[in-house]
């Protein structure tokens, strides 16, 4: 039986990839804002530190794999949330379990989105995250939008994962990214149901080669795969799982 700690796994993806894992008779914490093993806010700091310490807690034997799941929609209010828990508490959480991570040559997989490439990598908001700025990222993001803030935080995680892959790996750890694109979760659900973004949404899904969306579960499969040993030279990756759109967009890209 292997060990696995997910933030964000009460609902959507997150739920999807435990329910998977628990069918194949592994061990699941959950950390969420509630219905979780951990209760903790990723928002903050005294909630990052919370999960962080409920994990050492539940697993000081060590994971083998840890998943920052929880994420915010692009219709968040305030902007600032998206950074905080889509970029700063990811980054806060992986570096807080890594050395359970070590202990069992485990796996980090960080979930990005295939709209990360849609804001350059020199954005000034990108910028302050990668700095570690989390007071000036959430003040350049409350001057922008929801899509800048969202995508630019995927833009920035991903960026974090491949300078930061080589470092983890010497400490046996793999850290690895997928990108999934529109998903049938209750984040999207809010996205479609706001008045400024959910036609842009919907457009947006009409145009993906594989259909308009995905289901959790399609997304959690792709994940159990690159946690598993089966995938355990995979280091440094993103997969997009998008249905095709990636490809369709950026089709001299890789």
């Amino acid at each position: 039986m292997k060990t696995y700690a997910i933030t964000g796994g009460a609902t959507g993806i997150g739920a999807a990839l435990k329910e998977l894992l628990l069918a194949q008779g592994d061990r699941v914490i959950v950390v969420d804002i509630r219905g979780g093993d951990i209760i903790a806010d990723l928002s903050t700091e005294t909630g990052r530190r919370a999960a962080v310490e409920g994990i050492h807690a539940l697993a000081p034997e060590g994971l083998d794999g840890f998943v920052p799941c929880a994420g915010v929609p692009p219709v968040a209010k305030p902007l600032s949330l998206i950074p905080q828990v889509n970029y700063f508490a990811v980054v806060a959480t992986v570096s807080g379990v890594r050395e359970l991570l070590a202990k069992k040559q485990g796996s980090a997989l960080i979930v990005s989105s295939n709209s990360a490439p849609m804001i350059p990598a020199d954005d000034p908001y990108v910028e302050a995250c990668l700095a570690g700025d989390e007071k000036i990222a959430c003040e350049l993001i409350e001057q922008r939008d929801g899509h800048t803030a969202y995508a630019g935080s995927k833009r920035a995680i991903t960026q974090w994962v491949r300078r930061n892959a080589a470092d983890f790996a010497r400490d046996g750890v793999r850290l690895n990214a997928i990108a999934p694109g529109i998903t049938a979760t209750p984040l999207t659900e809010q996205v479609l149901a706001d008045e400024a973004l959910g036609e842009v949404m919907r457009a947006f899904a009409a145009s993906v080669p594989l259909g308009e969306s995905a289901r959790p579960e399609q997304i959690a499969r792709v994940m159990r795969f690159m946690l598993s040993p089966e995938a355990d030279f995979l280091c440094g990756s993103v997969f997009f799982v998008d249905g095709g759109s990636d490809a369709m967009l950026r089709s001299d890209a890789f």
